[in-house]
């Protein structure tokens, strides 16, 4: 079925008995017939218009002939290829350079303007943006609409929209026009405007296949295809074919031209563009999409701005908990052992550490200091001032091995140690007791048991372990000095503090330590008690406090992740319409999903940034309330990727569903 006028050129369409049928096979729905074996040729250049009323399946062919959908059988051929045999993509390539589309609808994007709209198949035929502006700009000055470049499509009246649809569909070079009742929902004068332009672009040498019901419109083509319940019952030239008989043949032959000088090859590859160019336009147009329905965008927000917040603020709080637990037991000494003697497990005398075994222990690689220390409740007196005070006999290095500093003054020295000089420093608390309203007691004396001890300095507020006295309300004494002085019946110490060379080293100085007494006793008569090791599983469970305290945060941004999916579900459906549009133009599955993609990770960027904010805020109130916080990089920017994580992971699932439609159903979406 060829024109007259279509000469000796091959077709530019061929359909053989193409048929179509929706349902049956495993879709669960009765098999419904469309099309029946329709045969129809159309050559470049050609106007033809396609009527039959509603049912009739023109919209169906219409849809076949521009690659949105496919036949179910026969088959169709455009420039010789077999359609049926193209890719999702190729197909997509397919109509964004061959084909335009003008439907009854106008199908514009109402968040884009008249020129974005316009730019639409130039995007993702990979035309620079300035060369794809000057063109629509271009487009649409010609067809009337300078002035309206910057307007979007509910500032426009129909006319306007339908032309706006009909500079789009001309953008990347337009070769066949399916215009699907282009006149259908305009008043009569914009009508006749829209028909005289497809006229003059017939003119020029498009091929335009004008589908309508109505005849009056049919019957201003140069042919006419008839079809009625799926056949077709009539084709042949229209009553404007004669009267326009030269122009339409010079017309055809210029299409002829046209069609041989830039031949279709759908599976030739996609002009190269810079990635970032893709994802650029992409997160432009998911920003205006996300400003749709502000209110939703922002409730999502806050959904990820609580979990990165949370996240932030929690590990914060339980590090500043932990560190401040780890500096108050490093005062215990994170390093320390106390050694003493004690009666074996299989009985006898309770063993004797001496002064060799602690030279012996002291000589150990692993080990920093040994100190052996007398301790006894005795009573201090100032005057007429006297209380029972826990005198603590030790050496000159104890506030290193106890890392204590001092307030005021200094601690003995190891001379003064060994020429048994009476000196004392002071606890904080035994310096407010004996010391009311002295600032400085140094250079005074108190009366240790029955000897008088010189002030040389106080220590700092340290507080109590756990069950134990204050140390505050201690003072401390030379350890030879106390043993002449005050302990004089004490043959050898309470205990001794033997600190290790690191807090890695605690484990093997024990062992060497175990090892060095039983070659020496020949029997475990002495007891080990490793505080460092329990200061360090404190600590260990501090970390693990704070894990778990994130862990927790990080469900409250999973529940955000999935408020996102849920979102970008509900947006996927509401812009059916939007998808199809964009897979009409030419978009390939994977310009659909990145689109939707690129939404969803942009929304959690948002977020992220929000939430480091937000959280930064959070942590500096709660330093100003005086509660430890110490913020880490590494977790603020581990909250930031696990938002962006959250926004590949949760919105992939319906970026892909949304790549995955059928374009005739997305058309005909709300």
């Amino acid at each position: 079925m060829v024109s007259a006028a279509s000469g000796a050129a091959p077709p530019l369409i061929a359909l053989a008995g193409v048929r179509k049928r929706y349902g049956g096979g495993s879709s669960g729905q009765p098999e419904t017939g469309v099309l029946h074996g329709i045969d129809l040729e159309i050559r470049a250049g050609e106007f033809v218009a396609i009527v039959g009323q509603s049912g009739s399946g023109k919209s169906t062919l219409m849809n076949l002939l521009g690659g949105l959908d496919r036949p179910s059988a026969g088959h169709y051929r455009f420039e010789g290829r077999d359609v049926a045999s193209l890719s999702p993509d190729a197909l997509a390539r397919l109509r964004r350079e061959a084909f335009g589309f003008v439907f009854q609808g106008y199908h514009l994007i109402a968040s884009e303007t008249a020129r974005e709209n316009v730019e639409l198949p130039a995007l993702y035929a990979g035309l620079p943006p300035p060369a794809r502006a000057q063109r629509a700009q271009a487009l649409l000055a010609r067809l009337g609409l300078a002035d309206r470049v910057g307007h979007r499509p509910h500032q426009l009246s129909g006319g306007q929209q339908q032309r706006v649809a009909i500079a789009r569909a001309l953008m990347n070079g337009g070769r066949v026009l399916l215009a699907d009742e282009p006149t259908g929902a305009l008043d009569s004068a914009s009508g006749a405007e829209v028909m005289a332009l497809l006229h003059q672009l017939a003119d020029e040498g498009h091929t335009i296949v004008l589908i309508t019901h109505d005849r009056g419109v049919a019957e201003q083509a140069r042919r006419v295809v008839e079809i009625r319940d799926g056949r077709i019952v009539a084709d042949g030239p229209g009553p404007g074919a004669a009267s326009s008989a030269s122009t339409s043949a010079g017309a055809a032959a210029a299409g002829g031209t046209q069609a041989a000088a830039a031949p279709m090859s759908p599976g030739s590859p996609r002009p190269a563009r810079p990635w970032h160019a893709d994802l650029g336009e992409a997160a432009r147009a998911a920003w205006r999409g996300m400003g749709r329905n502000r209110l939703r965008t922002g409730l999502t927000l806050l959904g990820i701005v609580i979990g990165v917040a949370s996240v932030i603020v929690m590990l914060a709080v339980g590090e500043g908990a932990r560190q401040r637990v780890v500096q108050q037991m490093g005062t215990l000494g994170t390093t320390i052992m106390y050694l003493g003697g004690s009666a074996p497990a299989e009985g006898g005398p309770p063993g004797r550490i001496t002064e060799e075994d602690l030279s012996a222990i002291a000589g150990l690689p692993d080990v920093a200091h040994v100190m052996p220390v007398i301790g006894d409740p005795i009573p201090v007196r100032r005057g007429r001032l006297e209380r029972q005070v826990y005198v603590f006999a030790a050496e000159w290095f104890m506030p290193e091995v106890h890392q204590w500093p001092l307030a005021q003054g200094r601690f003995y020295t190891e001379a003064e140690d060994r020429a048994l000089t009476p000196l004392v420093v002071l606890g904080h608390r035994a310096k407010a007791h004996f010391f009311p309203g002295d600032p400085d007691p140094r250079g005074r004396q108190l009366l240790i048991g029955d000897s008088p001890f010189e002030v040389i300095g106080t220590l700092a507020e340290r507080g109590a372990e756990s069950g134990a006295q204050s140390y505050d309300d201690m003072v401390f004494i030379p350890y030879r000095a106390g043993r002449a002085r005050v302990y004089r019946v004490q043959t050898q110490p309470d205990y001794t503090v033997v600190a290790a060379a690191s807090p890695q080293q605690v484990a093997a100085a024990e062992a060497a330590i175990r090892r060095l007494l039983l070659a020496r006793h020949g029997r475990a008569d002495f007891e080990i008690s490793n505080a460092a090791a329990r200061l360090q599983a404190e600590a260990q469970t501090r970390r693990s406090m704070t894990m778990m305290l994130g862990l927790i945060a990080a469900v409250s941004l999973v529940v955000g992740g999935i408020g996102v999916m849920n979102v970008m579900l509900m947006t996927v459906r509401e812009r059916l319409r939007e998808i199809g549009i964009r897979m009409a133009v030419g978009a390939r599955q994977r310009d659909v999903q990145r689109q939707f993609l690129t939404e969803a990770v942009l929304l959690t960027l948002a977020g992220g940034v929000a939430g480091v904010l937000a959280g930064g805020i959070t942590g500096a109130v709660l330093v100003a309330s005086g509660v430890p916080v110490v913020f880490s990089v590494r977790a603020m920017a581990g909250a930031f990727a696990c938002a962006l994580a959250a926004g590949l992971v949760f919105g992939w699932a319906p970026a892909r569903s949304a790549s995955r439609l059928d374009p005739v159903v997305a058309l005909a979406g709300d």
